[in-house]
């Protein structure tokens, strides 16, 4: 039995994701923890298969993903809402402590957002030079939170992505065509896009979306 590739296993675990908004409240809101991460952990086979490019940006991905799911073993009744974890930080004041669960869930959803990003620049354009597509998407989604430091290595990174076919290449399961690929990648971004304003709007709710790192 062949094995689904990211964008089918993507698609088949964000279309089961639902985040619970009692009465419109984002504050009470509920995003199941362990498919949350799930999720994550296939972003960062994406970022994978950019290669070299990403290797500063996967380490912080995995880093964050184990931080979560440390704290999610602690008590994975209570850790199973995300929301909750961010509600326990802020009432011990400490979201804005440098190891806090509160960070790396934001900077999980801005790694997200980044993929979110290139795969629907690369799903409009299929063609379009990668460095390019990788470029436009750090700008709107990961740029303006970075500092210099994190910025200068990106951009130096840049040099080593892959051309787009060979991108798409790695993406594409066996014997699949590339408008089929496409077709996967535009559905994948239709149900990542909501999900995420969802997230963000939670974010906001908790003062979490300022966030920079140094």
């Amino acid at each position: 039995m062949e094995k689904n590739s990211e964008i089918s296993s993507a698609i088949e675990e964000v279309s089961m994701m639902v985040i619970v908004k009692p009465g419109g409240n984002h504050e009470t809101a509920h995003i199941p923890t362990k498919p949350f991460l799930s999720l994550c952990y296939l972003v960062l086979q994406v970022l994978d298969k950019i290669g070299p490019a990403m290797a500063v940006l996967r380490q912080d991905v995995h880093q964050n993903i184990k931080r979560l799911e440390s704290m999610h073993e602690t008590n994975s009744s209570m850790n199973s809402n995300l929301v909750e974890i961010l509600k326990s930080e802020a009432s011990k004041g400490n979201m804005g402590k440098r190891c806090s669960c509160s960070k790396a869930f934001v900077w999980l959803t801005r790694s997200l957002d980044f993929t979110a990003a290139l795969l629907h620049r690369l799903a409009k354009d299929p063609i379009k030079n990668m460095e390019q597509v990788v470029e436009e998407s750090y700008a709107s989604t990961l740029a303006p939170f970075h500092g210099w430091i994190s910025s200068a290595a990106f951009h130096v990174a840049l040099k080593l992505v892959p051309d787009s076919k060979t991108f798409m290449d790695l993406l594409r399961e066996k014997d699949e065509n590339y408008d089929t690929l496409k077709d996967k990648m535009q559905i994948m971004v239709s149900l990542l896009v909501p999900f995420l304003e969802d997230i963000h709007c939670i974010i906001e709710a908790y003062n979490l979306d300022r966030f920079k790192s140094t």
